[in-house]
């Protein structure tokens, strides 16, 4: 089933969910409409049972070339309060992205820059074709990665970040792959098979229950001390022993039958 929306279409097939972002003659430019399309869709996935993977896509040269510049400019003459609200509608997209319950897979065939590298690399896996390039180029403009630097940190550490947020240099896919940008390089003429295979491997494989856990543990527990850290994780550890899934999985494990989630 498809649905299309001004600048997003989705479909919902196997219990994988589909955002395709469809500004192509923009590039796929971020503005205040798409990214409210993306966030209303997310919404609905995440109480749609027979949705438990995502998987964010583009039409068009580009995945998604960052903030929409014209957009950006007119912005320019408003108040610091309404920069502030326009700001927070992206923040709440990247956190929401990041800290989505179910798993969200990026399917980059196109250049992802800047904004759009961001939108990329908070979600959980980042597929790639080979002649895609990525960079965080706001200060080649005058701008700052302010929201893209904090996820691009906890992505692959302080040095590397460094590098790629103060030089807004483009790198391909395979310096990507080699920094722990991305997951994998796919050729283009395979990605769509592949990303869907894994996709449905992890719809058949995984608890939906321990998937929304471990995600909160990787997202809440990294800026905590020592001794937090380990508190909160141990008390995480034996209220998971006690939900459906958890008993679910091992008894059927322990049985000996198939397990399918």
């Amino acid at each position: 089933m498809k649905k299309n929306y001004k600048y997003v279409i989705t479909s919902v097939n196997n219990r994988i969910g589909e955002i395709i972002l469809n500004r192509p003659e923009k590039r796929n430019a971020l503005n205040s409409e798409l990214v409210e399309e993306i966030k209303n869709v997310l919404d609905q996935f995440q109480k749609d049972r027979n949705v438990k993977i995502v998987i964010i896509k583009a039409i068009g040269e580009a995945f998604c070339a960052g903030a929409d510049l014209e957009y950006l400019q007119q912005l320019q003459s408003n108040t610091y309060e309404e920069n502030i609200e326009d700001s927070n509608a992206l923040c709440e997209l990247f956190k929401s992205i990041y800290k989505f319950d179910k798993i969200v897979i990026a399917q980059v065939e196109g250049h992802a820059i800047a904004g759009g590298a961001g939108l990329a690399i908070v979600c959980d896996f980042i597929f790639s074709v080979p002649e895609a390039k990525y960079g965080f180029t706001e200060v080649k403009i005058g701008f700052v990665p302010a929201l893209v630097s904090f996820f691009l940190i906890r992505k692959i550490g302080e040095a590397r970040s460094r590098d790629l947020l103060l030089s807004g240099r483009l790198i391909n896919s395979g310096q990507a792959f080699e920094m722990g940008l991305i997951n994998e390089v796919i050729p283009r003429e395979k990605i769509n098979a592949e990303v869907m295979d894994v996709a449905l491997k992890l719809a058949e494989n995984t608890s939906f229950e321990s998937i929304k856990l471990t995600k909160q543990i990787i997202a809440n527990t990294q800026h905590l001390d020592f001794a937090s850290a380990l508190k909160k994780l141990t008390e995480v550890n034996a209220k998971a022993r006690e939900n459906e899934d958890c008993v679910k999985g091992i008894s059927t494990f322990l049985n000996k039958k198939p397990l399918k989630w």
